[in-house]
């Protein structure tokens, strides 16, 4: 009885800490230039196929304190992801423009092209490997 005991209490101390062991990576981003700490930032995490049709495969908000956010995504299988985003400084839950067609809001991508119009997923993608990663966003 002792030896069956003993088996199953490894077993059990086995399975806990196989469970507590990291599935995925994490890739925490960091936005320092938000232009005011109304509203709020939201970010999400885009494969090619949902780069700019929708929400992400990870979708992430957060409050901003002294004008700068960090969000970090988890669990991330590896592959090409692009990150978007935007700060929703109004709380509507979407990005808001001029009568123009501009945005009133700031917005961001990884990669940080500046150029004029749109982001796009080949200049905003980044791979994920087997380690966590550490990205700026300028907005």
């Amino acid at each position: 009885m002792k030896t069956v005991t003993l088996a199953l209490s490894f077993f059990l101390v086995g399975l806990i800490s196989k469970a507590q062991e990291k599935t995925g990576i994490n890739i925490t981003i960091t936005i320092d230039n938000v232009t005011s700490n109304e509203g709020k930032v939201m970010a999400g995490l885009h494969t090619a196929d949902t780069f700019m049709k929708g929400p992400g495969v990870q979708n992430l908000e957060s409050t901003i304190e002294n004008g700068k956010v960090i969000l970090t995504f988890t669990d991330v299988a590896p592959g090409s992801y692009a990150v978007m985003a935007m700060h929703d400084a109004n709380g509507n839950n979407r990005m808001d423009y001029e009568s123009n067609g501009m945005p009133k809001e700031s917005y961001g991508s990884s990669g940080n092209d500046m150029s004029f119009g749109p982001p796009n997923f080949s200049t905003s993608k980044f791979e994920v490997g087997e380690e966590d990663l550490e990205l700026t966003i300028r907005f």
